[in-house]
């Protein structure tokens, strides 16, 4: 169509400044839906604000949420003429609203969901692994699940998708805008991307692609402002885990080639559920360990020590057992209210990142512990000599299960709590 509409309007003189027109044009003059320019019209949004739009009338639902958009839809080639010999005509007007479930906070509207395809009350014990969770959930805190086969790790990580905080608009279109550059659908979702690639995935499948010309996210891209679940993680290649680092630690994937450069925002939550060796007993108070220690040293050796500082939360899980009957188990109802909670206590104030991707400057800012708190601290700094990384977490960590709580300042016990969860070497 652009093509077209530049020889058709050669001999007039036309200002077509800050004008874009997407769209294929067919044998009829008719303008098919083309999905592919959404990533587009994306950048020209933030980029060009004064820009004008003309774009297919088949997209008009898929378009029309993004916000600073002057866009014409049409469904005929001489519609797109008219528009251009007229400027007097006004852009359509973007009232559409997502037909989700929101909150408003600071003057802004998120989106959630409260069906759960999977519940949480189905997750029989386990109250530990639970509320590591939750805990991970609420603050977007990095967690790995030990286990025996069967407790049920994946169980319960299969779940964390639909407590995961409320989306803004934005992060919503973020999300489309991967799946559609990956070839994957471009509807819209009120749930946070969900990521599960396998063990045996290639690294350019879980990296993505540098190309200039066709530059394709991968797994890790996919998965920003949602979750990457990697299970059996130490059977991930050692290359793979190894480049999770940078991502992990700063929220952006740079993939360098000799003719190209990519980067890709990566501010994920990551979890990871793995046995405690190869045979998968060792933890177990039924079955015998079939490992050597040599063969069981090695298996834990394939998380090196700086991947395993970036992990927030560490939970051995206790095997399963079908007559666990506890007299309450949390739903995810009730879970994802707790979630909300957090979420809000974060926001009003006016936090503009979750508490597990808070930088050094906000941790000195947002989380405030009490004297005993510190002192808490203090202790176990000097008892476990944690590193300058391993205390941010578990300040960030306590900061969220104050939250929970809906307290102002970390409190001696949320950062007792906090400390139980981090994996001492």
């Amino acid at each position: 169509m652009p093509i077209a509409l530049l020889i058709a309007l050669q001999k007039q003189e036309l200002a077509f400044k800050e004008w874009f027109a997407f769209g294929e044009l067919g044998l009829d003059g008719k303008i098919k839906p083309n999905s592919n320019i959404f990533p587009m019209l994306l950048d020209i949004a933030i980029k060009r604000p004064h820009a004008k739009i003309i774009a297919p009338k088949a997209n008009e639902e898929l378009f029309s949420l993004i916000p600073n958009l002057q866009c014409f839809f049409v469904e005929h080639f001489k519609e797109a003429l008219e528009i251009l010999q007229n400027p007097e005509i006004k852009a359509d007007t973007h009232t559409k609203k997502l037909p989700f479930k929101t909150i408003e906070l600071n003057d802004k509207e998120y989106y959630f969901s409260d069906a759960y395809a999977l519940d949480f009350k189905e997750v029989k014990g386990q109250a530990v692994a639970k509320e590591a969770a939750l805990i991970a959930s609420a603050g977007f805190h990095n967690l790995i699940l030990e286990g025996s086969p069967g407790c049920g790790k994946s169980m319960i990580i299969n779940r964390m998708r639909y407590i995961l905080p409320p989306l803004s608009l934005n992060e919503i279109l973020e999300a489309t805008k991967l799946r559609i550059l990956s070839e994957q659908d471009s509807a819209y979702y009120p749930l946070r991307s969900f990521r599960n690639p396998h063990q045996s995935a290639s690294k350019s499948s879980i990296l993505g692609s540098s190309s200039l010309r066709e530059p394709k996210p991968g797994e890790i891209a996919l998965a920003h402002n949602g979750m990457l679940f990697f299970d059996e993680l130490p059977h991930f290649k050692k290359d793979i885990l190894e480049a999770l680092r940078e991502p992990l630690e700063n929220n952006k994937l740079v993939i360098s080639r000799v003719h190209s450069k990519i980067e890709y925002d990566t501010s994920f939550l990551f979890v990871g559920a793995q046995n405690p060796c190869l045979c998968g007993n060792l933890l177990s108070a039924t079955k015998a360990c079939r490992c050597q220690d040599r063969e069981i040293t090695q298996y834990k050796n394939r998380l090196s020590e700086p991947f395993l500082d970036r992990i927030d939360l560490f939970v051995q899980m206790e095997e399963g057992n079908y007559k666990d009957t506890p007299s309450h188990s949390w739903t995810s109802k009730e879970m994802h209210e707790l979630v909300l909670l957090a979420f809000k206590q974060q926001k009003l104030r006016k936090q503009s990142v979750f508490n597990g991707k808070l930088n050094e400057e906000q941790i000195e800012r947002f989380c405030s512990l009490n004297f005993e708190a510190q002192k808490l601290l203090e202790q176990a700094v000097e008892r476990f000599n944690l590193s300058m990384r391993s205390v941010n977490k578990v300040k960030k960590v306590a900061r969220t299960i104050a939250d929970l709580n809906a307290c102002e300042n970390i409190e001696k016990s949320h950062m007792l709590k906090a400390l139980s969860f981090r994996k001492i070497s």
